[in-house]
């Protein structure tokens, strides 16, 4: 690579072999307009800043989450420009190009032979202008594509990063040197959370999870939102409805079962509360323009909010977190992060006013899009830091920024029972997915309104899928437990639900590589997959394409790579890849496919909790390709610990298949069925230790 740059008007270009691939203030639209510095600022700089870059011979471009759009970023000459701004948005807009709870502004951009990126680096509000050229309107056979990027903040320096891959996976790697690699959660954060506004007290709760026992239904964690709390004061719990909220834990966790509770930022005003006069007293609130505490309204009325831009405010925040300090918590009490873009109900857009400062002097314009990250940030270390140090924290937030993937978890907020949102929400998590944030979801079933029983079925099909797993509904909508909607419907959804469980170890394993990934990524040179967001790969061995249409019979399913083999994982027919396959459904089929040449291990059964996974068998699916030969991992570890990280304590395991042989070290006696029809070898009772050296040979 070379780099070559123009003084005035300032240019900039990056070359690779003498060919450009992205030019720099291509358009000369560069810009620096100063501000002056008000009375309660004491932060000079910048008021916005703008540039642009050309990105030759690319015509698809993906990331710049959060928006409730498609993969592919879209042509915005003829609209409203992506908009970074996190907000608190109920019901969202879908195929909007409108800010929602978070923003990482990374774009990237793939063609066959080079995929490359930029980070703009930029916590205030930030408008990005796509423009294709030629674009679908045109036709031509002279202009070579290049697609235009114009990038406008609110405040702030120029401060980017142009990420030069060449692969997909090295620009991804790229990216998490820059800003952190997705942080390795606890065992019990891959399985079944059952959540809603709110689980009335502690018999409902007890309730509830006897019901999933009772039902044969997996799950490992239930959610309290803000009705547990006493008058919406975070860190307290209601002492008519949760009297005894630590045997509550202790019961669960008898079956190794966790709570999470909601925290959020804001703060109930109340001078004869104690933590109230703590925050107030030793200067962790945010200030408005006048030196005084901003006040806010939030769920408990009158409210200030914590400025965690503060170091100190941050440690005070994370100590709150302690088992001595928070009454009723447990060990296995676990934390959710909501309302923190800030949400401000009698704010603009119902945030916070750009005015208002933080520490340093910093306006809030300024930092925007860090607040949420900077209370996941406090939070996890509180988390962390009452373990001693020794334990994995869980802590899902809503809001996010980049770098918000070495936090832990997100999703994508107050979601409606439709449909139309189904569908969204696979492109959705795609693209955050491409922003490095690869532990995310979506509500199952929508988080408002009620969803008919095929969608609640379908919605349970894909999420169990999808990395973050949680079935969440609002007060205002019927009870959502997977039991209540008769025997047919609870079939298929507990079979949903355990086919999770079953997964799981997969979805483990493939969390030190990207988890959730578009089909270009794994398929880089074949442009039919660039537009594709209805369908994903697990890993690089498992495809998924969910059911997101109701009353269907059929779906179209796009198996890439002419040279592929791909295998239904249900039935193990065998299809060619580079093809289209016409698929028969029901509403029991979850297309998912194996590609040959890989190795997949898997539960034998579901259990009751990701913890049961631990001590029962598994099994390897190897799925042979065109040469007859097949590969894959498995990655374990005690679940729990950071022991994996501090002392290399793990297992991670690689399985070949090549000339017949399986490697296995052990003398045992095996069970063999060979199934005609679909050329599969069953070879059970191995008793096999999966921390061994073994082989098994085929003659």
């Amino acid at each position: 690579h070379r780099v070559c740059v123009w003084h005035f008007p300032f240019r900039l270009e990056i070359l690779c072999e003498d060919e450009v691939m992205v030019t720099f203030n291509s358009k000369v639209l560069i810009f620096c307009l100063m501000k002056a510095c008000s009375t309660s600022c004491s932060i000079p700089g910048p008021s916005s800043i703008g540039s642009d870059f050309c990105f030759h011979e690319f015509s698809h471009v993906y990331g710049l989450p959060e928006h409730a759009d498609s993969l592919q970023l879209r042509d915005t000459r003829h609209g409203e420009p992506y908009r970074l701004y996190n907000l608190d948005v109920f019901a969202y807009e879908l195929y909007s190009r409108l800010g929602l709870y978070g923003s990482v502004p990374l774009l990237v951009a793939h063609k066959p032979d080079r995929t490359l990126g930029v980070f703009w680096l930029n916590a205030s509000e930030t408008f990005v202008n796509v423009r294709y050229n030629p674009s679908e309107h045109q036709v031509t056979l002279r202009i070579q594509p290049r697609t235009d990027v114009h990038w406008l903040s609110e405040s702030g320096v120029i401060d980017c990063v142009v990420l030069l891959g060449p692969s997909p996976q090295q620009l991804f790697s790229q990216y998490a040197q820059l800003t952190g690699y997705q942080a390795l959660p606890p065992l019990f954060a891959l399985g079944y959370h059952q959540c809603r506004w709110n689980y009335n007290d502690e018999a409902d709760v007890k309730a509830v999870d006897a019901g999933f026992d009772r039902h044969d239904i997996p799950y490992d964690v239930i959610w309290l939102d803000i009705e547990h709390t006493d008058g919406k004061r975070y860190f307290t719990w209601d002492s008519a409805l949760f009297p005894e909220p630590a045997s509550l834990q202790h019961h669960l966790e008898k079956k190794r079962r966790k709570l999470v509770v909601i925290n959020d930022p804001h703060i109930k005003t109340d001078p004869d509360w104690s933590l109230y006069r703590e925050a107030r007293d030793g200067g962790h609130f945010v200030k408005d323009r006048e030196g005084k505490i901003y006040q806010g309204s939030c769920w408990p009325g009158e409210s200030s909010y914590l400025d965690f831009s503060s170091p100190d405010t941050r440690s005070w925040y994370s100590r709150c977190f302690r088992l001595d300090k928070y009454q009723g918590s447990t060990p296995s009490l676990f934390v959710w992060n909501d309302m923190n873009e800030p949400s401000v109900f009698d704010g603009p857009e119902q945030t916070m006013p750009k005015d208002a400062v933080h520490y340093g002097g910093w306006e809030h314009r300024e930092l925007h899009n860090l607040y949420g990250f900077y209370q996941h940030m406090a939070t996890v270390e509180g988390l962390i830091t009452r373990s001693g140090g020794l334990e994995r924290p869980f802590v899902l937030s809503r809001s996010f920024f980049a770098g918000s993937q070495r936090l832990g978890a997100v999703w994508t907020g107050d979601n409606a029972a439709s449909w139309e949102y189904l569908k969204i929400s696979i492109p959705m998590l795609l693209s955050l997915s491409v922003a490095g944030i690869a532990f995310c979801g979506a509500d199952v079933g929508g988080f408002v309104q009620d969803p008919e029983p095929e969608l609640l079925v379908r919605w349970y099909q894909a999420a169990a899928l999808q990395p973050f797993f949680r079935g969440h509904s609002a007060n205002t909508t019927k009870r959502r437990e997977p039991w209540l909607f008769g025997e047919e419907v609870t079939a298929s959804i507990r079979t949903a639900i355990q086919q999770r469980y079953f997964k799981v170890l997969k979805i483990k394993s493939s969390f030190y590589v990207q988890l959730y990934r578009p089909l270009w990524v794994e398929f880089p040179t074949e442009q039919s997959t660039f537009p594709v967001d209805n369908q994903y790969m697990i890993g690089g061995a498992l495809l998924a394409c969910p059911v997101t249409d109701p009353g269907v019979q059929e779906i179209q399913v796009l198996l890439p790579g002419s040279d592929e083999v791909w295998y239904d994982v249900h039935s193990a027919e065998m299809y060619k890849g580079g093809k289209t396959l016409s698929l028969p459904v029901t509403l029991d089929s979850v297309p998912v496919f194996q590609r040959g040449g890989s190795v997949v291990c898997r539960s034998t059964v579901s259990g009751f909790c990701t913890a049961d996974l631990q001590h029962l068998p598994f099994s390897i699916t190897v799925a042979l390709n065109s040469q007859g030969v097949a590969d894959g991992e498995l990655y374990l570890d005690d679940g729990h610990s950071f022991s994996y990280r501090d002392r290399k304590a793990f297992c991670l395991r690689r399985f070949n298949m090549l000339s017949g042989r399986l490697l296995c070290a052990n003398d045992t006696s095996a069970a063999f069925q060979y199934t005609e029809t679909c050329c599969t070898l069953t070879v059970s009772n191995l008793n096999l230790r999966v921390a061994t050296d073994w082989e098994i040979q085929i003659l």
